[in-house]
C-alpha cells in the first residue's frame, strides 16, 4: 500500500466517527511550535480537536506569518493566550541561513539573496525571543498571555522558559 493509500484508509476510519465542531476555540489557546514530527502538540498538551489553534513552522519561531495567524486567532476566533514551544535537538540549530542559501545557490536556480530561514543557535533563547515578540507586538492586547516552553524530545517533558531579556541573534 502506498503512503497516500495508507493515509486515505486512516482518514476513512477517522471520518466514520467524526463529529463536526463549532468554530470556537474551546480552551481559548493558541500554540506556536516547531514542525518537527517527533512533537505531537495535541498529545503532549492533552488537547482535543477544537481545544486550541496549533501553528507550526520550522523552529516554532514568531515569524511574520506566525504572528499573522496568532492575530487572526485572537481577534477573529477569541484565543486569549499562546504557548510558544521549542524542543531539544531542534534541526534549526544545525545550520545557518548563509549555509542553506549556499546549498540552494549550488543546487537550484532560485534567487536566495532575500530569503530568511530564521536559523538560530539556542532553542531556549529562540523561545524567549518569540515570547518577547508576541508580548511587544501592538497587534495583540496587553492582556494576551504568552508562555514559553521547551519540549524534551527524549523524555516528553515540558519545562518553562524564564522570559529574561537576552536577545536572539539570527545566524
Amino acid at each position: 500500500m502506498s503512503e497516500l493509500e495508507s493515509i486515505l484508509a486512516a482518514n476513512r476510519r477517522y471520518a466514520r466517527d467524526f463529529e463536526p465542531r463549532a468554530n470556537v476555540v474551546a480552551r481559548g489557546l493558541a500554540v506556536l511550535t516547531c514542525m518537527d514530527a517527533r512533537l505531537d502538540p495535541a498529545r503532549a498538551l492533552g488537547l482535543r480537536e477544537g481545544d486550541a489553534h496549533v501553528i507550526r513552522n520550522a523552529g516554532g519561531v514568531a515569524s511574520d506569518d506566525a504572528l499573522r495567524s496568532l492575530v487572526i486567532s485572537h481577534w477573529r476566533l477569541g484565543t486569549r493566550a499562546a504557548l510558544v514551544i521549542g524542543h531539544t535537538d531542534c534541526g534549526m540549530v544545525a545550520f545557518t541561513d548563509d549555509e542553506l542559501r549556499a546549498k540552494l545557490d549550488a543546487e537550484t536556480n532560485a534567487e536566495t539573496a532575500n530569503l530568511r530561514f530564521l536559523a538560530f543557535r539556542d532553542v531556549e533563547q529562540q523561545v524567549r525571543e518569540s515570547v518577547r515578540v508576541l508580548h511587544e507586538t501592538p497587534l495583540l492586547p496587553a492582556s494576551y498571555e504568552v508562555v514559553g516552553l521547551v519540549f524534551d524530545i527524549e523524555t516528553g517533558a515540558l519545562r518553562p522558559v524564564d522570559p529574561g531579556s537576552d536577545p536572539v541573534t539570527e545566524v
